[in-house]
């Protein structure tokens, strides 16, 4: 039973070094994907750290798991498990590891119900508000075919947002005050943002993380992973944009479209929000945002995203190797000593 109370103890450790060290990671922002990638890897080896425990403690208590586990395994495999140990913390470990289980699911289930029934209202009434989008009254992205996925709303405000829907393709949702006041290539821009948004799934890893930090919220890691996850999944489609329509068009789209959020405001009518549409970033983050994208510094070489990937990996695989190892060393020493 050595490894169902080991692999809680290098969960507990990930949970609290990785903030810290992610937290003064500067390359962060030179690779937001990559730093996404790094974020989801320690984040799912302390859920594996958690899922393998529970695994191995049940099948210390209940026999059909453990038959069906080590069924096909070698001799001594499961002996060298040491399921017969731990006496009554066994019992303690799974009642333990088993609410907090049904306490994650729970609020991912809760997360997801919300998030589909907000975005089937907001579909729905956009749906009824747009009006019919004329040929050419948006220029076309660079190596796409048509526009069938925008959806144009009449107001003064500029605004522009991705909209997705379960079993529906995702909608690009923007105001005709940001088609006024954007020229060609900054609107491609923003229509380039936020299909970068739909195309990479960015909302399915805001609401798990939302989940996971609304679970646990005196966890660092949690709270930081939903935290840094919301900037990032930002940098990374402006990136996106930047690649396709440069920095300097996605730069000055950003800037217009927080028109009046940089300085002394504009003497300008006022205008309320689309319904449905998220509240505008903080205008600090707009504005590091344009920094990045206009002075910021280069990307890493290609090794240096490998290495990080690599690293990335590694870490999301340390939880299995450490269930595995016990299987493992029985089934060397029985082949040693064949």
């Amino acid at each position: 039973m050595g490894t169902a109370f080991a692999l809680p103890l290098i969960g507990v450790a990930f949970a609290v070094a990785a903030p810290r060290i992610l937290g003064r990671a500067s390359w962060q922002d030179r690779e937001p994907v990559v730093a996404l990638w790094v974020w989801q890897c320690v984040v799912a080896a302390v859920l594996l750290c958690f899922a393998l425990s529970l695994l191995v403690t049940g099948a210390a208590l209940w026999a059909p798991l453990r038959t069906g586990l080590f069924e096909s395994a070698p001799r001594g495999v499961q002996e060298s498990y040491g399921l017969a140990a731990g006496g009554v913390w066994r019992g303690v470990l799974a009642a333990v590891l088993i609410t907090a289980a049904v306490h994650v699911v729970l609020h991912l289930f809760r997360e997801a119900h919300l998030a589909r029934i907000s975005r089937r209202r907001r579909y729905q009434a956009l749906r009824a508000a747009a009006p019919p989008l004329p040929p050419g009254a948006v220029p076309r992205q660079r190596g796409r075919r048509g526009d069938d996925d925008l959806l144009v709303l009449e107001g003064s405000r500029p605004e522009a947002w991705s909209l997705t829907m379960p079993l529906r393709p995702p909608r690009v949702v923007v105001s005709t005050g940001a088609m006024r006041r954007l020229g060609p290539e900054q609107l491609r821009a923003v229509l380039a943002h936020e299909r970068a948004h739909a195309r990479a799934r960015h909302h399915l890893l805001l609401r798990s993380a939302g989940a996971l930090a609304t679970a646990f919220p005196s966890a660092e890691l949690f709270t930081a992973y939903a935290r840094t996850s919301a900037r990032l999944v930002e940098l990374a489609a402006d990136d996106a944009a930047a690649q396709r329509h440069g920095s300097l068009a996605t730069a000055l789209a950003l800037i217009d479209l927080n028109d009046g959020r940089f300085g002394p405001p504009r003497p300008r009518p006022p205008a309320a929000w689309a319904p449905g549409s998220p509240p505008p970033p903080p205008v600090e983050q707009v504005a590091e945002r344009v920094d990045r994208l206009l002075t910021g510094p280069p990307r890493l070489r290609p090794v240096q995203r490998l290495h990080l990937t690599a690293v990335g990996l590694l870490i999301a695989l340390v939880p299995v190797l450490v269930a595995l190892a016990p299987g493992l060393d029985a089934v060397l020493t029985a082949a040693g000593r064949g």
